[in-house]
């Protein structure tokens, strides 16, 4: 079935993973640490997952486990803009484009401002958008949780689609 060509859609996508893994830590498409990394089957970029996640969402194509699931070897160590491509392209093939994209990444020490436009950019040229079309934001949980005791990140997305023309 095709979409509705007067609709839109919202998805919400969200990824987490530990600080303990081999550096550098990548968000966005963009090494922001080379001194810290997370525990992760393919490169670790949660912002790309929850970007991923939030599409799939919109478009009711699943999650990211039914297309990358963890075990899968062939994704040991992907390079996860490659798979928000992927993505993209799964989006397209069931009648979608992205229109919107607004993420916030929930860290402690993680400083995103110095990355902000690297990452719109990265993001953009996966996309097909422009960094007006793309919001990266950061926050704490002021010392709260695993977040605040600096044993993990997380982040959540919020992706806008509307039917291809």
């Amino acid at each position: 079935m095709s979409p509705d060509p007067a609709g839109a859609r919202v998805g919400w996508g969200f990824d987490a993973h530990r600080l303990d893994g081999s550096p550098p830590l990548l968000l966005g498409g963009v090494t922001v640490s080379d001194s810290i990394g997370v525990t992760a089957t393919s490169d670790g970029d949660l912002l790309a997952h929850a970007v991923m996640d939030a599409i799939l969402g919109a478009c009711a194509l699943g999650d990211l486990g039914d297309h990358f699931p963890s075990d899968d070897p062939d994704l040991e160590d992907a390079d996860s803009m490659d798979l928000l491509a992927r993505t993209v392209a799964m989006a397209k093939g069931s009648g979608w484009r992205v229109n919107h994209v607004d993420v916030t990444v929930i860290a402690e020490s993680v400083r995103v401002a110095p990355f902000r436009h690297e990452m719109r950019d990265r993001l953009g040229g996966v996309l097909g958008l422009d960094g007006q079309s793309i919001s990266v934001k950061a926050t704490t949980t002021d010392g709260l949780g695993f977040i605040g005791r600096d044993e993990g990140l997380a982040v959540v997305a919020v992706v806008t689609v509307g039917p291809l023309p």
